[in-house]
């Protein structure tokens, strides 16, 4: 159904991966070793293989003004214009209204941030966050605030018509009305992207449309900061994937990040979160989730409940895609 579900399955498949220099290595097992010891700075690193496009914007954009925040707004900007993503930007998949609505979030290490929820007709709704951080003395705004806020700021009014695929599907839904969430379609495919700068500030970004076919008004974890992403100048910075509800019950990415502070790995403090999003969810078999995370030292690690979930690596010796290992 989706560009990306069909890479996934050929990945599942043959999981070799083509590393800087030419050398290919199985994923799985380079990545419970090599990788997962190594450390980078400067280091992009972003959910999902549209995060491979992301990456190559933020890169150019911190390799030109050296400005990391800069380069985690206009990286997953690439992925809200992506037509073929239907789980992030306008071209997502609607509520059960027929309505698509957008959340977003960006944060740096100091502790500033901005985030927007239920925001309708915003092409950029990570911009919308940023001005949301650098203009307003609030975190969160949404809605039709956050819509108001927006035309104060210039930003102009998208039409609200569903995008061919998008309308395709949700003409296709009506038949039944009902909902069940699948592990690693389009309802669950956010993307969040987390930077380590060469002067070892932190910062990170996170932009869905979230659940296809959700209640009018639902909000996922990736505009709450602390669920879906939580930067920390002095320890380290996460960020989430997958279904909103399972993470913020668990405050997924700030308990990372905490873990992180009291000595834990990357992927030692990724493990963990998984291991408690388990122990609070009914229906695990139905629910997909997957954390990526990195301290102030360039150390970084991946985890998630069921197998599919990869991430986007770009840093100065190259950049790659690598598949996280999971619970199950």
């Amino acid at each position: 159904m989706s560009q990306r579900r069909n890479f996934l399955k050929k990945t599942l498949i043959t999981t070799g991966l083509l590393l800087p220099g030419g050398i290919s290595k199985a994923a799985s097992g380079l990545y419970g070793t090599a990788l997962a010891s190594e450390k980078f700075k400067p280091l992009l690193l972003s959910t999902w293989n549209h995060g491979m496009p992301a990456n190559d914007r933020a890169w150019e954009v911190l390799n030109r003004t050296g400005n990391l925040v800069d380069a985690v707004e206009e990286g997953v900007k690439v992925t809200e214009l992506d037509m073929e993503n239907l789980s992030v930007g306008l071209q997502g998949l609607p509520d059960r209204e027929g309505i698509p609505t957008l959340d977003a979030s960006i944060m740096k290490g100091d502790g500033s941030c901005g985030t927007v929820a239920f925001v309708r007709q915003v092409k950029h709704p990570i911009s919308l966050a940023r001005k949301v951080m650098d203009e307003t003395p609030h975190v969160m705004l949404v809605g039709e605030g956050a819509r108001q806020f927006a035309i104060a700021q210039g930003f102009p009014m998208e039409s609200e018509k569903l995008s061919p695929k998008a309308e395709e599907m949700y003409q296709e839904w009506k038949k039944t009305s009902q909902y069940k969430p699948v592990v690693n379609i389009e309802n669950h495919d956010t993307i969040g992207m987390i930077g380590l700068g060469a002067d070892g500030k932190l910062a990170g970004s996170c932009t869905t449309s979230g659940l296809a076919f959700k209640m009018h008004g639902r909000v996922g974890d990736s505009p709450i900061i602390g669920a879906g992403l939580f930067v920390d100048d002095e320890v380290g910075a996460a960020t989430a994937t997958g279904l909103g509800e399972s993470i913020i019950r668990i405050c997924g990415s700030f308990l990372i990040v905490e873990l992180m502070r009291q000595g834990r790995t990357p992927q030692e403090a990724c493990e963990e979160a998984v291991r408690r999003l388990i122990a609070k969810n009914k229906d695990i078999k139905d629910i997909q989730a997957g954390f990526l995370a990195i301290n102030k030292d360039g150390e970084y690690g991946a985890y998630a409940v069921h197998p599919g979930f990869n991430f986007a690596r770009h840093h100065k010796n190259g950049q790659d895609l690598v598949d996280s290992k999971s619970k199950f």
